[in-house]
């Protein structure tokens, strides 16, 4: 072996690489964002999940049983009600994981020994409902009995019961398969068209499309239609083989589910056209899609519960249509809420995918570099 030809060859190569900036920003960006998203974004212990209270008896004692639920930091008080009813809505519509009811007559029950309170959980995602189990841990004891209840030498303990909506087996395949339709969608719509005008150039197609009467927009929507019906079918497949192999239900509409896979799979689309004006080379593109596939697939709160992370980073997970397309659908096939009961993260979507369509054809140049 020639070591001098070896070398000669190292070199060359590690010039390459200084100037593609996209594998430059690989090789150190994936070790950095996994290094901080796995260091400091994933978090298993849920806390400050959104919750709602009903206090009907709103006494010194249940209002000291609600506080010490509180001060457990798993939950945060964002919504009250009069009603049970008015908070299994709140769950339905997404608005809520986790309700706290305590009954008019809880004074009575906690002499008689009965159940005091009830914590409504939203178990279409199994990560609440391990954490609403911390809930009924609570000390009884450290709620205090309201001055005006009549005193005993001995209180009796009382019971906080945990009523699991939606998914009460706690079967991981009934919250997993709604988002791997979204995490098949992200991946799939996103490279078809990164590489779409890529290829084009690549191909030499690009000086027929030029000689053509075509818009820059037309060339974008044009590319974008043919994938729409794809990402249908494999909508379809999915959502096929989750019901039978997994007996996953659709509680919901039809029609909703269609509805809001559509939507991602248009904001998929139209990112990856945006990408596809960007790189120089399908390979590129391949690199750079990378770059959005794995923050969707840690923060979206498909793998990892949402609510674990930190403020900071749930408002970039925020930026991210497989974020919205997760409440859509687990809301439209496990609890059965209407887009409409949802509408901002369909505004989200809608908001997303015009931007990046602006983007996109903005960054088109109808030229052969």
């Amino acid at each position: 072996m020639n070591w001098r030809r070896l070398w000669a060859i190292v070199v060359k190569e590690l010039r390459q690489m200084r100037r593609d900036r996209v594998t430059l920003a690989m090789i150190v960006g994936i070790p950095v964002i996994q290094l901080v998203l796995f260091g400091y974004a994933i978090n298993t212990n849920l806390r400050g999940l959104d919750t709602g209270v009903v206090d009907q008896a709103n006494t010194a004692g249940s209002r000291a049983l609600v506080m010490d639920m509180l001060a457990t930091g798993v939950v945060a008080p964002v919504a009250r009600a009069d009603t049970p009813q008015e908070l299994m809505a709140m769950i339905r519509q997404g608005r809520i994981s986790i309700g706290i009811v305590v009954p008019p007559d809880f004074e009575r029950r906690r002499i008689d020994g009965r159940e005091l309170a009830q914590v409504l959980v939203d178990g279409s995602d199994t990560a609440v409902q391990g954490a609403a189990a911390q809930l009924a841990q609570v000390p009884i004891d450290s709620a205090r009995p309201d001055m005006r209840a009549p005193l005993t030498s001995t209180p009796p303990g009382g019971r906080i019961s945990v009523v699991s909506f939606y998914n009460p087996q706690r079967r991981s395949a009934v919250n997993i398969v709604p988002g791997l339709i979204g995490v098949i969608l992200t991946m799939t719509m996103v490279l078809f068209t990164a590489i779409a005008i890529v290829r084009e150039r690549e191909r030499g197609n690009m000086e027929l499309l030029i000689a053509t009467p075509l818009t820059s927009s037309e060339l974008m929507v044009g590319k974008v239609l043919p994938y729409v019906a794809i990402g249908l079918v494999q909508t379809s497949v999915v959502l096929a083989l989750g019901m039978w192999l997994f007996d996953v239900p659709i509680r919901g509409s039809v029609l909703d589910v269609y509805l809001a896979s559509g939507l991602l799979i248009l904001a998929n689309l139209t990112l990856g056209l945006l990408i596809s004006t960007r790189a120089q080379s399908q390979f590129q593109a391949m690199q750079m899609m990378i770059f959005v596939f794995l923050p969707s697939i840690l923060l979206s709160g498909f793998m990892f519960p949402f609510a674990g992370m930190p403020k900071l980073v749930q408002w970039i997970a925020e930026v991210l249509p497989l974020t919205h397309f997760l409440r859509l659908i687990r809301g439209v096939m496990l609890r059965g809420a209407g887009l409409w009961e949802m509408w901002i993260d369909v505004l989200a979507l809608a908001v997303f995918t015009l931007v990046m369509m602006a983007l996109a054809i903005l960054r088109f140049r109808k030229r052969l570099d």
